[in-house]
């Protein structure tokens, strides 16, 4: 079941950073597993080396500031499927944000409940302050 710290993805999306910047500027950070769909359905993963390599490099190159050091990447057998877990910390230079988007209410998201939200330029700019 989703909730404040756990998101499914059946496939790897092109939402995959705006999850991980939410659970990234969320406190206790959060798990985003891929290969689970939205009704908790175990639907396996392929190329796990693979996939693995192009989520680190996403996150490593679609994210500021940098994500490195806060997110592990490793795969879980569910049910005798593969999946992929991304755990993901709480940051500690916030707000974090899309790179192609800046420190804006399209770029920053938090984890409020089981979605990402974006944040409002006061909750971006009180952050920034910090």
């Amino acid at each position: 079941m989703e909730n404040n710290r756990i998101e499914y993805k059946k496939h790897l999306t092109d939402a995959l950073e705006k999850e991980v910047v939410a659970f990234l500027n969320y406190r206790d950070g959060g798990i985003i597993y891929i290969g689970i769909d939205d009704m908790g359905n175990v639907t396996e993963v392929e190329n796990e080396d693979q996939l693995q390599l192009a989520i680190k490099d996403r996150i490593k190159n679609n994210i500021q500031p940098s994500a490195l050091g806060l997110f592990d990447i490793v795969t879980e057998i569910i049910n005798d499927f593969v999946v992929l877990k991304i755990i993901i910390a709480g940051g500690v230079e916030k707000p974090y944000y899309l790179r192609k988007y800046g420190m804006t209410e399209k770029g920053c998201f938090i984890r409020i409940g089981s979605a990402s939200e974006p944040m409002s330029q006061v909750m971006i700019d009180s952050l920034y302050s910090r």
